[in-house]
């Protein structure tokens, strides 16, 4: 018998599922429409660290801009974020011209308020853990969302620890991510990032029993590896802000 056109093979494998994944992007706020000074400031920080922007997916927030009717010029913007290496996906906040604006250069547009979802359901049939993802304002599913992990974090793995702190008890590799919206303590070799006060809390801070990190940050400010200094690398320290300088000192 024929199989009707269009529809699978009875016995066919899946080609493809459909999951929720947590991606934490960076978000570029706009203070002001001046494209030049958003280039002349943005620039010093990519040069600092090139790895961090490199394809680096980004969101583009205009909740702080003066007026929701002002014209955006996403051309430039959109160009110059791809200019630099970023992958600029959407928009957050804002009024409807300009969100017209940016559908208009295929930007999503985003949520700026927390609306949750449903979980996903994982293979055995048990609600996913979920938290919040700060870039897009929905609840999502995470490879792993509790505030104590004490097994490694491999490379390619991130770890969010949503309304408070995160211990980590075990390695944390290269490549590896952690997140939370409190303080981080990782009781290991810390090799990966790590970046403490995701929403802006300024007294948070990370503790590190063996500091060898590709980038730490407290509340959006951050050094990387080649900016750490070599007296500290391997040791007991923490990291923190003081009068929004970032600072790090043994313990």
């Amino acid at each position: 018998m024929d199989q009707p056109v269009g529809d699978p093979p009875a016995n066919s494998a899946p080609a493809f599922e459909l999951k929720a994944a947590a991606f934490i992007m960076p978000v570029i706020r706009l203070l002001r429409l001046d494209m030049d000074a958003v280039e002349a400031q943005l620039m010093p920080k990519v040069r600092q660290a090139p790895a961090f922007f490199q394809h680096t997916p980004v969101v583009i927030e205009l909740s702080a801009l003066p007026s929701e009717d002002e014209e955006v010029g996403f051309p430039q913007l959109v160009g110059l974020l791809r200019g630099l290496g970023m992958i600029p996906v959407g928009v957050r906040g804002g009024g409807g011209a300009q969100h017209e604006a940016a559908k208009a250069m295929e930007l999503a547009i985003l949520s700026d308020k927390t609306k949750p979802v449903k979980a996903p359901i994982d293979d055995d049939g048990a609600p996913e853990p979920a938290v919040t993802d700060p870039a897009i304002g929905v609840q999502v599913g995470v490879e792993a969302g509790a505030h104590l992990i004490d097994r490694p974090v491999r490379s390619g793995q991130r770890v969010y620890a949503a309304g408070g702190d995160l211990t980590v008890i075990a390695a944390v590799n290269s490549g590896a991510e952690l997140m939370a919206d409190g303080n981080i303590h990782v009781y290991a070799p810390l090799r990966g990032r790590a970046i403490a006060g995701l929403h802006g809390d300024t007294k948070a801070r990370i503790f590190c029993s063996d500091l060898q990190a590709e980038l730490v940050s407290v509340a959006g400010h951050y050094r990387v590896s080649d900016n750490i200094p070599a007296s500290l690398k391997g040791c007991l320290t923490q990291v923190f802000l003081d009068h929004d300088v970032l600072r790090i000192e043994p313990l």
